[in-house]
């Protein structure tokens, strides 16, 4: 919204008379309103008639600019929900709010410059009024009625959506509400992240980074919106949108005085809804939140390709569709989507596949007709071979309404459990099956010529079989010949074929499951291995572990993997080999290195993995040369990345899972600096119920190892925390936990960082390649909240849960205080002495060799 500026040699004048009289003379104000006879400065504030809110002047921590806004009232943490003059501050933190001679609200500084105004029309006798409700009308003295409000704040909102509030459009007078972040905590004005309905075809919320979909919402089906499976109703909350002629828009109720709820879009582009019940918290809830996976990111699948956050791989094409780049699919890429795979001639051989459970695909471009029922809705599709999919409007009652869609299937969900709903493609009419069965007669008789046929094909498949193992066996006897002789010549036409899809019959595996899980993946043959590693040269090692080596890839068409090789007399290898590639082919995240097959061959177990360009954490942040390179905002994203992937293994992935080894040599980065956590060898999944659990056998890595893990051999959700903990104090100070030298031999890291907190010094732990450049206030929290995490007892840590709303939180929150650390005294000299002597290298791509070290 624009601000409004006077011209005119009389309002100038005007102006003047308004800033004398709101500068030298004490003017009282109502408790809920402004007349044209008041204004509003300073430490003067509004407070709505029942508490809720509260109008004012405020500035912003680590902010020297002051604003207009609207905050909490009756919570202890200010939360500011909507902002005036978000893109022109007041420099000078003086200002003024007051009526203009046309009616208008507005806010000038002490020059008498226009900051912001209101756009009414002339008003004979306004005033401004904050509701209980959050939202400041202007409206006349002697007219209450909602539907003659002149103006108000509810249709110009900031990055908070509250009760009552509608997020859409007035189709009539095009006004168009949508929420827009803040560019950073400390600066209200437009960010890049915007949340808006788009209006055409059959209307869904969109989440924006400037023109690039993030996430979407999937059209409202009568009780949620498609794509949020989480939006129940309940007697607390109710969901409402409304689509007609003259509107479309989403709006929600809390039907609790007591219960504080309000939707936002925060400046790192995360849609959050947060809770506050009076009486009960001391700190905003997180109640939900998106993107939240994999499938939440905008077409991860691409055209009809549906996304599964429960299968592995996460991609799988519509029945009747391929992959349309079948080497990237393999490789867990998606993006290019699939393609028609059985051909079919439109409304001769073609049909409708039911798909259950679906977040309707991309809706913008949908047709859409209210009064047809299902039936209607078909045949409308039938006789249109533009037509590729249709379904209901609306679920409830049976279903109504028709939607169809022209063109291809973009960003298709399938949800396993609740959400979504039926669609309706089309394709070949052969992908259907249930073709109408004949007499009995006829069965018959097809059962003997199927017996035949059956037969027939089993014998031509034995000698194929024979035939296929004789060219086998004498394949391999020349690949060992050659490998004997030593020579690495590349083969070309085995590199491009990439995978293999040979069984790994020759790997002594108890568990069948685990089996089942190996062979859902790509199986890389080892010649493809070895000639894309030059055979496993030193040269391309790019580090080595208690289990085996790392070596950096190349295939022949130009693309870069990681290769860990286990040792072939490692005895505790395998275990942990079964182990990582049946976790992380379940897990699929934005934050997790992602697998992208395996090579089973004889004595050999082999992982292939994505290829990350800026190799592991601890080559950066522990080098005093490299670590220039991360500046406070890199960092800040690193952190917050890293708690997200821990959030996904603790919490939302289809498992509980216990990392148990996370470390800076396990954080890998990619060419962006974005996170990912590897190396799951050590990783243990818990029951539903379960909390935690014991072990006689320790492994990890000393020093981020919390004390009852440790000690005593208990590890569980907490266990992960203590760990996330010490990595961050490693990435704000650059120091690590382990090794860290103090000058009286008295502290480690996380002692060094507790004394600094209790002495009021804490940013003497920052590293100085940072520079000045950061926000104090974000790096005082992520300190706080890393001492937290490293407390001694693992039931006053936080969960992850609450450790990314307190590190996400861009409002003053109050956290807890922090008790000592576990494991915060340093070593001996003695200790100090014989380490010192050990060679330490960095993780160059350490994808998932763990270094074991001994009790």
């Amino acid at each position: 919204m624009k601000a409004l500026r006077f011209s005119g040699h009389l309002h100038l004048c005007l102006v003047s008379i308004v800033i004398s009289l709101t500068f030298f003379t004490e003017i009282s104000v109502a408790a809920d309103t402004i007349t044209q006879a008041q204004s509003l400065r300073d430490s003067q504030t509004l407070v709505s008639s029942g508490g809720n809110f509260k109008l004012g002047f405020f500035t912003p921590d680590n902010s020297k600019y002051s604003y207009v806004g609207i905050w909490y009232n009756k919570i202890s943490i200010r939360t500011v929900v909507w902002v005036a003059n978000r893109n022109d501050p007041i420099t000078d933190l003086t200002g003024v709010l007051s009526f203009g001679t046309d009616g208008n609200l507005v806010l000038l500084n002490r020059q008498a410059t226009v900051l912001w105004s209101t756009n009414t029309s002339k008003v004979q006798n306004p005033i401004a009024q904050l509701l209980d409700s959050g939202n400041l009308v202007i409206r006349e003295a002697s007219d209450p009625n909602p539907q003659n409000y002149l103006w108000q704040s509810f249709d110009y909102p900031t990055d908070t959506l509250l009760p009552g509030m509608k997020l859409g459009w007035n189709l009539k007078t095009r006004l168009n509400r949508f929420l827009t972040s803040w560019k950073s905590p400390d600066d209200p004005s437009m960010g890049d992240f915007s949340f808006r309905i788009d209006p055409h075809g059959l209307p869904e919320i969109f989440l924006m980074n400037r023109l690039d979909t993030v996430y979407r919402s999937g059209p409202w089906n009568g009780i949620q919106f498609s794509g949020v499976p989480e939006m129940r109703p309940s007697e607390i909350v109710s969901f409402d949108f409304t689509f007609n002629e003259e509107e479309v828009y989403y709006s929600f109720t809390i039907n609790s005085d007591s219960v504080f709820s309000r939707l936002m879009v925060n400046s790192t582009g995360l849609l959050q809804r947060f809770t506050w019940q009076l009486g009960v918290n001391s700190d905003w809830i997180l109640f939900w939140y998106a993107p939240k996976d994999q499938c939440d990111d905008y077409k991860n699948c691409g055209p009809y390709g549906i996304c599964d956050s429960n299968a592995s791989p996460i991609c799988e094409c519509v029945k009747g569709f391929k992959p349309k780049n079948q080497k990237a699919w393999d490789l867990r890429d998606g993006s290019d989507g699939c393609v028609v795979q059985t051909e079919f001639v439109c409304q001769k051989d073609d049909g409708f596949l039911k798909l259950t459970g679906m977040k309707l695909p991309d809706s913008s471009r949908a047709f859409v007709n209210q009064s047809m029922n299902l039936q209607e809705c078909e045949a409308e599709c039938q006789k249109s071979c533009s037509c590729t999919a249709y379904a209901n409007t609306n679920i409830t009652g049976g279903g109504s309404g028709c939607v169809f869609w022209i063109g291809d299937l973009i960003d298709l969900r399938e949800y396993i459990m609740d959400g979504g709903e039926d669609l309706y493609v089309r394709v070949a009419a052969s992908e259907l099956g249930g073709e109408a069965e004949g007499s009995k007669s006829d069965n018959n008789s097809n059962k003997k010529r199927l017996v035949i046929l059956a037969t027939s094909i089993t014998a031509s498949l034995g000698v194929l079989a024979l035939a296929l193992s004789s060219i086998y066996l004498t394949w391999k006897r020349r690949t060992i010949r050659s490998s004997e002789r030593g020579t690495r010549e590349k083969s070309q036409d085995l590199q491009l074929l990439d995978l293999d899809v040979v069984k790994p019959s020759n790997m002594d595996y108890s568990d069948q499951s685990k089996m089942d899980e190996i062979d859902q993946l790509p199986l890389f043959d080892f010649y493809t291995i070895a000639t894309a590693t030059d055979n496993f040269s030193d040269a391309r090692k790019l580090g080595k572990g208690g289990f085996g080596s790392v070596y950096k890839g190349e295939l022949v068409d130009g693309r870069e993997i990681a290769v860990k090789r286990l040792a072939k007399d490692s005895g505790q290898g395998t275990e942990e080999f079964k182990n990582e590639v049946v976790l992380i082919a379940r897990l699929q995240h934005r934050n997790l290195v992602r697998l992208l097959g395996c090579c089973v061959d004889c004595q050999e177990k082999i992982l292939i993995y994505e290829y990350m360009h800026n190799r592991s954490l601890d080559c950066i942040i522990f080098d005093k040369t490299k670590s220039t390179i991360l500046d406070w905002p890199k960092r800040f994203r690193i952190i917050g990345g890293i708690a997200r992937g821990v959030l996904y293994l603790h919490q939302d992935s289809r498992f509980r899972i216990v990392h148990r080894d996370l470390k800076a040599s396990n954080i890998l980065l990619d060419g962006e600096m974005n996170p990912k956590i590897s190396d799951f060898g050590m990783a243990r999944i818990f029951g539903g119920d379960q909390t935690e659990a014991n072990t006689n056998r320790v492994v990890g890595t000393f020093g981020y190892m919390s004390p009852e893990y440790a000690m005593d051999g208990l590890f569980s959700v907490k266990s992960d925390v203590f760990s996330f903990g010490v990595l961050v104090l490693e990435i704000i100070s650059g120091m690590k936990n382990r090794g860290f030298y103090h000058t009286n031999n008295q502290y480690n890291l996380l002692g060094h960082a507790w004394a600094l907190w209790r002495e009021g010094t804490t940013l003497k732990l920052v590293d100085t390649s940072m520079g000045e450049c950061y926000h104090t206030y974000e790096v005082l929290r992520c300190i706080q909240v890393a001492l937290l995490c490293v407390q001694e007892r693992a039931e006053d840590r936080p969960t992850m849960s609450n450790v990314v709303l307190m590190l996400s939180s861009e409002t003053a929150t109050v956290l807890p205080q922090p008790k000592e650390p576990g494991f915060c005294l340093g070593r001996s000299l003695l200790e100090i002495e014989s380490s010192s002597n050990r060679q330490e290298s960095c993780t160059l791509n350490q994808v998932s060799v763990t270094m074991l070290e001994a009790r």
